[in-house]
């Protein structure tokens, strides 16, 4: 391997997921000390993220760095709760109401303050409740205005923390106003600001019918703003939360090849939800998949595969994964 990766997890993976039918999760739910205990138990994760309100807040602040720090652990990534609230449910920084808005900035700029007291350079700004559900119920372009304005305002509050914007194309509304890589590379052109970059969840890719790979070379291309990745699977049709390599192989290999090629020195971060699977089991296997998939550029040779990709030969690319794969 070129380099030796690094690997996180949303502490969630550890808790009972719950959906829209099993609200109380299909398994049992724990405290945050806990989840921290059990994400020790995953060989090769070294850091983890934590959502403001859900897992810190001012009070216990303290309490939650040293359990992580006495546990071997970094916090990678703090995500301000503007999304899991029904106050939210009409936007956050795009919403109509100038005091929702002024609340959700407010909770961004405390996640950033919590950041930084854990040692943490990286906060998720995902904006999953602006957007619209139906015909006429948006105003695009003043919602567009007021979300590049708060993300400057959050992102000139704390200027050592990193912003990455997490792009998701639908849920929990039909249509996320920040839905895809390019409408992502718009907004981060206009923030305009050099620690406002974005995220990808490879998830989140596929249901927009990208490819991974791709979205990420056009973040680097334009700008290097490609600052976090969040990794999983899905069948495309919804965000599932998969395992990491469950469907779509080929694709994570690709992808592992161009964020190598990119040297791309961020975290490989685990975003799944495993309902019915054991948490710490759904990580272990993940990472043996990411480290596989990278293992494998090795035995394919990287100029072999720059000396196709250059071809544009997709049977030559056809025959090189398959004999990698498959002898």
């Amino acid at each position: 391997m070129a380099t030796q990766l690094k690997f996180s997890a949303n502490i969630n993976t550890f808790n009972a997921c719950a959906d829209r039918y099993v609200l109380t999760g299909y398994g049992q739910r724990y405290p945050t000390d806990e989840l921290i205990r059990r994400a020790t138990q995953v060989e090769g994760l070294t850091g983890v993220e934590v959502v403001g309100l859900w897992h810190v807040n001012d009070d216990n602040l303290a309490d939650i760095q040293r359990q992580v720090q006495e546990a071997g652990l970094v916090v990678t990534c703090v995500t301000p709760d503007i999304w899991a609230q029904g106050k939210w449910g009409m936007g956050s920084f795009a919403s109509n109401d100038p005091a929702i808005r002024a609340a959700a900035i407010a909770e961004v700029k405390k996640s950033m303050r919590w950041a930084k007291r854990l040692n943490c350079e990286v906060i998720d700004l995902w904006f999953g409740q602006d957007g619209y559900d139906y015909p006429f119920q948006a105003d695009f372009i003043s919602a567009w205005e007021r979300i590049i304005a708060g993300t400057q305002e959050c992102a000139d509050h704390l200027p050592e923390i990193k912003i990455v914007v997490e792009y998701k194309p639908k849920e929990p509304r039909t249509h996320c106003f920040v839905g895809t890589v390019g409408s992502t590379l718009l907004l981060l052109n206009e923030v305009d600001r050099p620690n406002v970059g974005a995220m990808i969840d490879v998830g989140h890719a596929l249901m927009a019918y990208e490819n991974a790979a791709e979205s990420a070379a056009l973040l680097q291309r334009f700008g290097k703003k490609l600052f976090y990745m969040h990794f999983n699977d899905n069948w495309r049709l919804w965000d599932d939360d998969l395992t990491v390599g469950s469907i779509h192989i080929v694709e994570l290999l690709e992808l592992m090849y161009w964020l190598d090629r990119m040297d791309y020195q961020g975290w490989y971060a685990l975003d799944i939800f495993p309902y019915r699977e054991d948490g710490v089991r759904a990580a272990a296997e993940s990472i043996k998949w990411i480290n596989a998939a990278h293992g494998l550029l090795d035995k394919m040779g990287r100029d072999k595969i720059a000396a196709v990709i250059a071809k544009s030969d997709a049977l030559a690319a056809s025959a090189m994964i398959r004999e990698a794969m498959m002898g």
